[in-house]
């Protein structure tokens, strides 16, 4: 059983209302042993018109409340300080320093962002041949592993499929196999890994991210690390079909799955 959440949202990110009091308690009563909050640090993330949220965690204030909580529960639970951080690939300085400006145990790299467009309400898709765009998010992911070394592992590797006017009903990792093993060869190369990110499937894809066939390729290519986060953004969504990601893990041929402290991998047998 996996009891260990990496990828974990609460008010001190702008798109969640949860306390991180409320998620601790609802993780010690699920008998988790980790939750690792990632809240959102996405540097020059565009305002809407009509003015979005911006995802610029207040770090500071992020990291007074876990401490406090990280006390607190001690004898019930382990939470650990992470963080998700939003990859541009001319944004690297800025990244590197505000990484190693804290004492992260892990750290998420994810694209949010196709050339510095949002693609949540889907009006990047208009006018535009969905596939084409999705070809592009992957070459943006490309330069980043390139460009980018401050992160532990790659979040939601194809998370733009959650917002194509066609989801991912045509979409498969065949289209896309040049630009994704070239991006998973990087990431091995680099030490790095990748998560499987139970969104998906609360999303209503039916699949988590990304899809197994890339975490099949990623263990093929000789990928290791591999963390399981269900991007909770509410308590009832913490650990959310775990029991189906652990199943994935199986038959890939994983026969570990990988939590982080102090921004270093340990492997927990499945």
């Amino acid at each position: 059983m996996i009891n260990h959440d990496f990828h974990v949202h609460t008010a001190f990110s702008s798109d969640s209302e949860a306390s991180m009091e409320s998620v601790v308690l609802k993780g010690i009563d699920l008998g988790l042993q980790t939750i690792c909050f990632t809240e959102h640090m996405d540097m020059d993330f565009p305002i809407a018109p009509g003015g979005a949220k911006e995802f610029e965690v207040d770090t500071t204030a992020y990291r007074t409340e876990y401490c406090r909580l990280k006390e607190t529960y001690a004898k019930d639970i382990t939470l650990k300080f992470g963080i998700e951080i939003g990859l541009q690939s001319y944004l690297g300085k800025r990244i590197h320093e505000y990484i190693n400006s804290y004492p992260f145990d892990f750290v998420i790299g994810s694209s949010h962002l196709l050339n510095g467009q949002d693609p949540y309400d889907g009006t990047m898709f208009k006018g535009h041949q969905e596939s084409k765009l999705y070809r592009e998010y992957f070459e943006c992911e490309l330069e980043n592993v390139q460009n980018i070394d401050d992160f532990d592992v790659y979040g939601h590797l194809d998370y733009i499929v959650r917002y194509g006017p066609n989801k991912n009903q045509f979409y498969n990792y065949e289209v896309y196999a040049d630009l994704i093993d070239e991006i998973l060869k990087i990431l091995i190369e680099k030490g790095k890994g990748i998560e499987i990110n139970t969104s998906g499937l609360s999303h209503g894809l039916g699949t988590p991210h990304p899809v197994i066939e890339i975490v099949k390729r990623y263990h093929e290519l000789g990928g290791e690390i591999i963390t399981i986060g269900s991007d909770a953004h509410t308590p009832s969504h913490l650990v959310y079909r775990f029991t189906e990601a652990e199943k994935m893990l199986l038959s890939c041929g994983y026969r570990y799955y990988t939590i982080f402290s102090d921004r270093k991998p340990e492997f927990i047998k499945l």
